[in-house]
C-alpha cells in the first residue's frame, strides 16, 4: 500500500471524480451564509442543500469537493468524542461525490470501491461495509461489484444506517466503507466486530443513497429523482494510507 501525502489524497480524490463528469467545486465558508439552522459547515452537502431539495438548480448534475467543517455541537457534535478516542476531531476537512438525480447506489459504489482498491491501493480483506438492514439492494450489489461475503455486509438499523436532512425533506439509507486497522487496535471484546465502536473498526466513507421524502406526518415518499451524496473524511482516510494508527 503506497504512502500517499495529504496533499496527493485530496488531489487524488478531486481528480478521480472530475475524470468521471463531476464538477470540482470549491469549499464553501467554514460559516454558512445563507443557513440559519447551522452555526458551522459540518458536511460537504451544506453548500448543496438546496439542490437536493429542489429550491436551487445548478448547471452540473454531478459534483465533488473537499469542504471544510466544524463538528462543535448540534446533530453532529463530536467534540464530546475528542480526546475519548482516536479518531475524532472537531476541525476536519470532507471529501466527498454528489449526484443529483443522476447515478444512484451502483455508480456510487462502483467509484467508490475503485478508488479505494484500485487506486489508493487498501487490501480487500480489510474492507467491511455496513447497509440499512431494509437495504437489500445495496447489500447485493455490494456482494456483485466488490465480491464481499456476506459477513463482510454488516445489516444496521435507522441509528447508524439511515440520514435525514432534518425532521422533513430528503433522507435516505446510508451504507458505510469500514477498515479494519487490526486487533490491537480493538477492544479486546469477545464480540468486537465491525460494528463495534472502538478504534478498531474504522468508518472511512458514508455513502449516502437520498431516495426518500419524509413528510410532515412522517410518511417517506419515494424521491423522483434519487441522488448521492457521500463524505470521507481526509483525515481518517490519510491515516490509514500513511500507516498512523493513534
Amino acid at each position: 500500500m503506497r504512502n500517499f501525502s495529504s496533499e496527493e489524497i485530496r488531489s487524488t480524490f478531486l481528480s478521480f471524480f472530475s475524470q468521471r463528469g463531476h464538477q470540482v467545486v470549491k469549499s464553501s465558508s467554514l460559516v454558512p451564509h445563507d443557513d440559519p439552522t447551522l452555526l458551522f459547515t459540518n458536511a460537504g452537502m451544506v453548500q448543496f442543500k438546496k439542490v437536493f431539495l429542489g429550491q436551487e438548480k445548478r448547471p452540473y448534475t454531478r459534483a465533488v469537493s473537499c469542504q471544510k467543517c466544524l463538528r462543535a455541537g448540534g446533530k453532529h457534535n463530536d467534540l464530546e468524542n475528542v480526546g475519548k478516542t482516536l479518531r475524532h476531531h472537531t476541525f476536519f476537512e470532507m471529501l466527498g461525490n454528489f449526484s443529483f438525480g443522476d447515478y444512484f447506489k451502483r455508480e456510487a459504489i462502483q467509484m467508490a470501491w475503485e478508488l479505494l482498491t484500485e487506486v489508493f491501493g487498501l487490501p480487500k480483506d480489510k474492507l467491511y461495509v455496513s447497509v440499512h438492514h431494509s437495504d437489500y439492494e445495496a447489500a447485493l450489489l455490494w456482494k456483485e461489484i466488490a465480491s464481499l461475503s456476506e459477513d463482510r455486509i454488516i445489516p444496521l438499523g435507522d441509528e447508524h444506517n439511515f440520514w435525514s436532512m432534518g425532521d422533513i425533506g430528503p433522507c435516505g439509507p446510508c451504507s458505510e466503507i469500514i477498515y479494519d486497522q487490526g486487533e490491537e487496535m480493538g477492544c479486546g471484546r469477545p464480540d468486537c466486530g465491525p460494528s463495534c465502536d472502538c478504534d478498531r473498526f474504522l468508518e472511512l466513507w458514508n455513502l449516502v443513497f437520498m431516495q426518500y421524502e419524509r413528510t410532515s406526518e412522517g410518511e417517506l415518499k419515494p424521491l423522483p429523482r434519487p441522488s448521492i451524496d457521500t463524505g470521507m473524511g481526509l483525515e481518517r482516510i490519510s491515516a490509514v494510507l500513511q500507516g498512523v494508527k493513534g
